[in-house]
């Protein structure tokens, strides 16, 4: 699969590289799992060696003797007897650091925590008496995002504040699809909604549907629902070990949010029991979930709604997860027309996201976002504020043209429009066709 659209996070890198000629540098790449960290920090920005470590679930010495055969054949050195600590082994890179130029990336950086915590203490030991001495380009990459931001944002840990750079990698955006599309001649508007949907831009999914010669919304659910398909067990795989376990609650409320019940109280009342504390570990702690509010509330307004952040995690709590029974009974055949019967409902607020998307590609707007009165009254699918230029554009979005309404759009308007006096007012019907 041809490497797409990272120019600005490979600059970073680049820059990264050629600042580690006068002291070593550190860069945290972080982003959700399959999104494309691990390709992102391989690519050719560097003239140097590069070492790759990754952080497996072994045990110390095991990891150590792993790393130990990567630094020779990478650095063509010779390690004299046995390494089974990593801060003896991070001592030997730091002193080759003096002699030599290179690059060593440290993926899943955070499940350091658990093997051994207090390696961290000696990384940042070692860092700070020699940083200035070597020429190091120290990338660590992470997929937890509440252990990589404890790791370098909280200041009571020994790697506060000692990366330079930060890349937070997204998923490729809208306009990048469309020229993945187009490149392998399947573009068209109704393509690019659905690569949309069960792709969300993560490079992992891209890389497989590409493989499958997937791009039309009947090739990739055959792709998805096979015998021994990976998606199948994709949320599982993802997200057991990070839940621990009360994963069996996080999924519950998870499938809730993806088949339609996105408040707080609509969740409690069908699980009868507070899940506030669920929500907040949802949102902060594992980015699975955000929160979304009214564009006009105030920081503090409790009304709100919460949506699954990764499209094609929707898709699986909403599909595969709910329908785990068909799975198990291998009536491949049936999930099939489930998926096909009820994906055209499901698809509307993906189309929503998709506009959104690509209005935020644009750049004109200040702020983006969609609106509602309480109990659920008069509700905008997307309403996009520019404050510098007094402007205001609300949309209404729908799968099908015909149940556009421009008259319907206005009148839910007008209490929304009301707080912006002075601003001009422009409305929008869109559909598939606008895409």
């Amino acid at each position: 699969m041809k490497f797409y659209n990272r120019e600005k996070e490979l600059a970073i890198l680049k820059k990264a590289d050629a600042l580690k000629s006068k002291k070593s540098i550190m860069t945290m790449l972080l982003g959700r799992r399959r999104v494309g960290k691990t390709t992102l920090a391989l690519q050719n920005y560097s003239k140097q060696k590069v070492l790759y470590f990754f952080v497996s679930k072994k045990n110390e010495q095991l990891l150590c003797k792993e790393f130990a055969e990567e630094i020779i054949d990478k650095l063509d050195v010779k390690l004299i007897g046995s390494i089974s600590r990593f801060e003896e082994l991070f001592e030997y890179i730091i002193e080759l650091g003096k002699t030599k130029s290179f690059t060593l990336i440290i993926d899943e950086f955070q499940e350091f925590y658990r093997i051994n915590e207090s390696i961290y203490s000696s990384i940042q030991k070692l860092w700070d008496l020699n940083k200035d001495e070597t020429n190091i380009h120290l990338i660590t990459c992470g997929s937890v995002y509440s252990l990589m931001k404890k790791i370098y944002e909280d200041n009571k840990e020994p790697l506060f504040g000692r990366c330079d750079f930060k890349i937070d990698l997204k998923p490729l955006k809208v306009s990048v699809l469309k020229e993945i599309l187009a490149d392998y001649n399947s573009y068209s508007k109704e393509n690019l909604l659905d690569f949309y949907l069960l792709t969300g831009g993560v490079a992992k999914y891209i890389e497989l549907f590409i493989l499958n010669d997937s791009f039309d919304l009947d090739s990739m659910i055959d792709t998805i629902v096979e015998p021994n398909s990976m998606f199948l067990e994709e949320g599982k795989n993802r997200l057991i070990e990070e839940f621990g376990k009360e994963y069996g609650t996080y999924f519950s409320i998870l499938s809730l949010i993806s088949d339609s019940k996105t408040s707080r109280s609509e969740i409690e009342s069908i699980l009868e029991k507070n899940i506030s504390g669920h929500l907040a570990r949802l949102e902060n702690d594992y980015n699975i979930i955000k929160s979304i509010k009214p564009i006009n509330a105030k920081p503090n307004s409790k009304v709100q709604k919460y949506e699954i952040v990764d499209n094609f995690l929707a898709f699986w709590f909403r599909f595969i997860f709910k329908y785990q029974s068909i799975i198990e009974a291998e009536n491949f055949d049936r999930l099939k027309d489930i998926i096909h019967r009820d994906i055209s409902t499901f698809k509307g607020k993906f189309l929503e996201k998709l506009f959104i998307q690509q209005f935020k590609e644009k750049q004109v707007f200040t702020k983006i976002g969609s609106y509602w009165e309480r109990n659920n009254q008069n509700e905008i699918d997307i309403v996009a504020l520019d404050d510098i230029e007094k402007k205001l554009l609300i949309c209404e979005v729908k799968l099908s043209e015909k149940r556009l309404s421009y008259n319907d759009l206005v009148l839910k308007s007008q209490k929304l429009i009301k707080e912006y006096k002075g601003y001009e007012v422009e409305y929008k019907l869109l559909s598939i066709k606008d895409i």
